[in-house]
């Protein structure tokens, strides 16, 4: 194939997602008590629910969309999950048609994606790039991790968030959901977990999730200890929240967890990706490393909170 060709393919790709993706996604305009905000938000349901970024309907008032066929809808948030920056959105007048979920995980490095959104209330807006990069974590406001973001360069700016990430047969993949610099865009994965966060807001307006009460950090094991474990690194437990329930199963600062449910934990994230509904209330052992011994405890989590 000739430079020609290829570029001609491009643009052949890019169009077609265009012309399939554009119409469903909408500019949001969102009215709080502190001032206006803007974003973007994508038609997933024939039933008028729109998926778009937790922060970008924050503390709304009211929330206007616009299409790029001229229609406009007002919209109201049905749920919002701050620890998955994600939120869902019910019109209430007919939408576009949904846009389909693709499946993040099976993205690759390099890959042909598409940005749809309504950068600096240019409505419509598309660019295009690569799937730069995938395993990227990204810190939420509410102080969690999202894992397995997609970093891409397709070119992003304020006004995108909440915006469709496509891949090139016009499925959705991800939310696109923050600018961290020059040629670099990320986006919450559209995968079985953020699905099922998606149902969760669609059908209860909130996301349950287990709780243990431990704070702590990666540690590097010394070699014994992970031939033993069969893993380099543990976490370190830093503090035990009193009267939580990894306190009341005996977990002490300075425990190094090994595994939880019968999981390998290398990392804080391993630990609260186990921290699901299923979790809630269900017994699970934990291993740790205390005093030269792996040392095993019940715990029980609990519901989170408050957020």
């Amino acid at each position: 194939m000739t430079d020609a060709e290829a570029l001609d393919a491009y643009s052949t790709t890019v169009v077609r997602v265009a012309d399939a993706v554009a119409p469903s996604v909408a500019a949001v305009t969102v009215r709080t008590p502190r001032g206006t905000g803007a974003g973007s938000a994508t038609v997933v349901s024939a039933d008028r629910h729109l998926l778009t970024s937790a922060h970008v309907v924050e503390g709304a008032d009211r929330v206007d969309l616009a299409f790029a066929d001229g229609s406009e809808a007002r919209a109201r948030v049905i749920g919002r999950d701050p620890l998955s920056d994600l939120a869902v959105l019910l019109a209430d007048d007919p939408t576009p048609p949904p846009v389909p979920f693709g499946d993040a995980a099976s993205l690759r490095v390099g890959q042909l994606v598409v940005a749809l959104g309504n950068p600096h209330g240019l409505a419509g807006s598309v660019t295009a790039g690569i799937v730069s990069a995938l395993g990227r974590s990204l810190p939420t406001r509410a102080g969690r991790v999202v894992d397995e973001v997609i970093q891409t360069d397709a070119a992003l700016n304020p006004g995108n968030s909440g915006g469709a990430l496509a891949d090139s047969a016009g499925r959705l993949v991800g939310v696109n959901t923050a600018v961290a610099g020059v040629g670099l865009g990320l986006a919450v994965p559209i995968t079985a977990t953020t699905r099922a966060i998606v149902d969760a807001l669609r059908t209860t307006g909130r996301v349950r999730r287990a709780w243990l009460g431990i704070a702590g950090a990666r540690v590097r094991l010394r070699p014994e200890i992970a031939a033993r474990v069969g893993a380099p690194n543990g976490v370190q437990v830093a503090s035990v929240v009193g009267g939580s329930p990894a306190a009341e199963a005996g977990a002490r600062q300075g425990d190094v967890v090994v595994t939880l449910g019968g999981a390998p934990v290398t990392t804080v994230t391993d630990i609260t990706r186990l921290m699901v509904e299923g979790a809630i209330g269900s017994r699970m052992e934990m291993t740790v490393w205390r005093n030269g011994a792996l040392v095993d405890v019940v715990v029980e989590p609990q519901e989170l909170q408050g957020v």
